[in-house]
Parts: C-alpha cells; structure tokens; sequence
C-alpha cells in the first residue's frame, strides 16, 4: 500500500494540477476549456511524464538505500517540473503553439507552485 501512495498518489495528483492549470489558461483567455483542453494539455501531460521517468531514473542511478518517493521536493519535484516546463514549451512550439515569454514566466511560476507547492506543503508538515 505505502509504495503505491509513493507512485500512484503523487502522478494523479501532478497530473490534475497540470490539467487545472491549462483549464486555468484556457479560462483567463475566454477559450472553450473542454473544447481545446486535450490540444492545450498534451505538451505539458507528456513533459510530466518525461519529468517522471527522468526522476526515477536518476534515483535509480544515485542508488540510494531508501524507497523512490515521488513527493520528494528534492531532486524529484525540480525533475519534474522543469522537465514539465521545458519539455512542454519545446512541444507547443513543435506544434505551432505560442510560447510568447510572457507565457513562460507564468508557466513557469505556475507549474512551480503547483508541482514544487505540493511537495513543499507535505515536508513542511513532516
């Protein structure tokens, strides 16, 4: 039960921040959320999993003694939400998707108070 809540917890709930905030984005702009939410979320959804396979993979190669835990604050929650943002950025401009820098200051903010606010909540309450 306990490694699930180390694995499954923490995906689902970065996953649902990750959708909260293009459902945000979408929203401040007026845009259809339910509409264009798949076209707005895929670069981020996949940033996030490739910020996740990143981060088990590092853990795998610093072998360390204790559990993988993916509501770590450190080196698992900066994996993930730097690869989030940049992995996600590089995919919106794959597919001819703005990336003004306005939108990346935000992004960026967002996604670290969400992704890194989280984990910061649960080691400040340990």
């Amino acid at each position: 039960m306990l490694r699930s809540v180390r694995w499954l917890g923490p995906i689902v709930v970065d996953a649902l921040l990750v959708v909260l905030f293009c459902i945000i984005g979408r929203r401040s702009h007026d845009e259809a959320i339910l509409a264009g939410l798949l076209r707005t979320a895929w670069p981020f959804v996949t940033g996030l999993a490739v910020g996740w396979i990143a981060s088990y993979l590092l853990y795998r190669r610093r072998r360390e003694t204790e559990p993988f835990n993916g509501m770590r604050l450190r080196p698992t929650g900066l994996v993930i939400w730097s690869s989030t943002l940049v992995v996600g950025m590089a995919l919106r401009v794959a597919g001819g998707q703005g990336t003004a820098i306005s939108f990346v200051i935000v992004a960026a903010s967002v996604l670290a108070l969400f992704l890194l606010g989280w984990r910061a909540a649960i080691r400040a309450l340990d």
